[in-house]
């Protein structure tokens, strides 16, 4: 996991294309903007849809087999 130190106003770059921007800081909250392309779902953890862990195991068994 990386973890980076950022402030109000500045932007993490994923890839090309996913910009990930701290909007707010208040107390023990930070508020994220995100910008990613309309083909690149973007999901909070706890709504996830259900088959996605599964989807995400079976990827990582057939990779590993490869």
């Amino acid at each position: 996991m990386l973890v980076l130190s950022r402030k109000m106003n500045e932007k993490i770059m994923v890839g090309d294309d996913i910009v990930i921007t701290i909007v707010k800081i208040d107390r023990n909250q930070v508020r994220i903007g995100i910008e990613a392309p309309g083909h690149v779902p973007v999901y909070r953890e706890e709504i996830l849809p259900a088959n996605w862990h599964a989807d995400k195991e079976e990827a990582a068994e057939v990779a590993v087999s490869i």
